[in-house]
């Protein structure tokens, strides 16, 4: 394990043993990760010492064990952030990206927006929107204690407003309701039962996976909540899973008080947030 190069290529074959999706890229990653430096720079690097060998080592072990790649380096991308995550918090992806996006566009117009993520985790969502659309005042709401701590500390430096509790009790940031412009969530939708990669069963945390026997126990009171908290006209986007591109808009439509209930793909074409109006009155 003279060489990172070498080294990289022996990594990839045992991550690809180990069924792990992305083998290439995440030696690549972790091998940047004991070095020090971008990805991009690792064909200029010509060796590293016997600690570093053994660091990259290590990692990649822990990773064929299926270990998330982010917990082993401590940090999640998404968009134009670098998140800190680690146990106890849900690991925010590239999926969720979609729904940042349309909620961005629709604050196009809007001054001084009133911005809320509820079951906001990591914070991915609420850091996002207030990075991309400064002149908005955002809220995140997290209930789990492991979870709000990393919230907290994501948003140390950032002009997010973070709030412990329900996202689902009409109690919390009740003294908003009927006056925030978008609400974003990424609720647990996962229904009890299904099978998931050994990343989410064993490391993300359960309260942010499992939605009950059909996936939308929580996804029900992020909508009631959302209802309440919107203003008349305000938006409300909702993450999903792939088989609830038409459960979920049913869902909105059944409990009434909405308009313009629609069903969004991410980038590989399946179904991932419904989106909805508030309507008057």
């Amino acid at each position: 394990m003279s060489e990172p190069g070498e080294a990289v290529t022996a990594a990839t074959f045992r991550l690809e043993e180990a069924d792990v999706a992305s083998p290439r890229h995440d030696a690549e990653v972790l091998a940047a990760y004991v070095l020090g430096i971008p990805r991009k720079a690792l064909p200029t690097v010509s060796g590293w010492d016997t600690s570093q060998a053994r660091a990259f080592h290590d990692l990649v072990a822990e990773r064929a064990r299926r270990v998330p790649l982010q917990h082993l380096t401590g940090v999640a991308g998404f968009r134009y952030l670098d998140l800190a995550v680690g146990p106890g918090v849900f690991v925010p992806r590239p999926e969720t990206e979609i729904l940042v996006s349309w909620g961005l566009q629709q604050l196009a117009g809007v001054p001084a927006p009133v911005v809320v993520d509820l079951c906001a985790g990591s914070g991915a969502i609420a850091l996002s929107v207030a990075r991309e659309s400064p002149a908005a005042t955002v809220y995140a709401v997290e209930r789990e204690a492991l979870a709000l701590a990393w919230l907290h500390r994501n948003a140390e430096r950032a002009p997010v407003r973070v709030v412990g509790g329900d996202a689902t009790d009409a109690a919390v940031l009740a003294d908003l309701d009927g006056e925030v412009d978008l609400v974003l969530s990424n609720p647990p939708y996962i229904p009890v039962g299904s099978v998931v990669e050994p990343e989410v069963a064993e490391h993300d945390p359960p309260a942010a996976l499992w939605g009950g026997p059909d996936g939308l126990r929580v996804l029900r009171g992020v909508a009631a909540r959302a209802h309440g908290l919107l203003r008349p006209g305000g938006r409300f986007a909702v993450e999903h899973g792939d088989r609830q591109g038409r459960s979920v808009p049913a869902l909105l439509r059944a409990a009434g008080g909405w308009e313009d209930v629609a069903d969004h793909p991410d980038l590989t074409g399946r179904d991932r947030f419904a989106t909805a109006r508030r309507a008057a009155g």
